[in-house]
């Protein structure tokens, strides 16, 4: 299946330029740990995720900075408030010219809504995707939420209620990719966490998947973080992930 795998894999955006699906998670607690790992990496490899603990410390500084070294940025601050309230969030994050921004499915469709039609006017939208269920919550976590379905369920419902609210996709564990690839179509863009290489440690994530397994499953991009920014070399382990999934590294 190799060529048929990486000819599949290595797909840019349409306009010739190189669409890579590994997503990095900047998961430190300050700019200048971020910064020493992002000098490692290569922008022709991978995005680059930023999340509430580093944007809150370093705020829209440092995804400036990420952008000047090349890279793109998805930011994952997971906006569920008010349609209105949430609305101006997306829009003051697209001011800052991410590539991808996130809200919660919970928030419900008029808020999703609204987020989408935030975005509406600016020549070059981020794409908006919703969180389902978060790839650490398993079936326990749900029942204490008063939420009897399973978590692959969930995920569905929640995820087909953004499709309709007019967003680009969803973050979902790789386990849920195959299924929402049926629901949703292949123009539906599918962000999973939770992927570990086969020798990597599970940490703390409960649903986890390998890299090439998550593509195959039906993944558009892979969110990576310690098993790539704990490693002794972080630009040799984004190759070979890379390699794994047929990227041209």
């Amino acid at each position: 299946m190799g060529d048929l795998f990486s000819a599949t894999y290595r797909r840019d955006r349409g306009d010739g330029v190189s669409d890579p699906k590994i997503i990095v998670a900047l998961d430190y607690p300050d700019a200048e740990s971020a910064l020493a790992l992002v000098e490692r990496l290569d922008p022709a490899l991978c995005r680059l995720k930023v999340g509430k603990e580093l944007f809150t410390v370093a705020g829209p500084q440092l995804v400036a900075q990420l952008m000047r070294h090349g890279f793109e940025v998805f930011l994952d601050l997971k906006f569920h408030d008010i349609p209105n309230t949430t609305a101006q969030a997306c829009k003051a994050a697209a001011s800052l010219g991410v590539w991808m921004v996130n809200v919660h499915a919970l928030g419900g469709s008029r808020m999703m809504e609204a987020a989408r039609e935030a975005l509406a006017n600016f020549n070059h939208p981020p794409k908006l995707i919703a969180v389902t269920v978060l790839t650490s919550m398993a079936q326990a976590d749900l029942v204490e939420l008063g939420i009897s379905v399973t978590p692959a369920e969930q995920v569905l419902r929640l995820a087909a209620l953004a499709q309709s609210s007019g967003l680009d996709g969803v973050v979902c564990s790789a386990q849920e990719a195959a299924l929402l690839r049926q629901q949703a179509g292949a123009r539906f863009c599918l962000v999973t966490p939770g992927i570990r290489p086969a020798d990597a440690a599970a940490d703390d994530q409960s649903r986890i998947m390998t890299p090439r397994a998550a593509l195959e499953n039906g993944s558009s991009y892979l969110v990576i973080g310690r098993p790539i920014t704990k490693a002794v070399d972080p630009l040799l382990a984004l190759q070979q992930i890379a390699n794994e999934i047929g990227e041209p590294a």
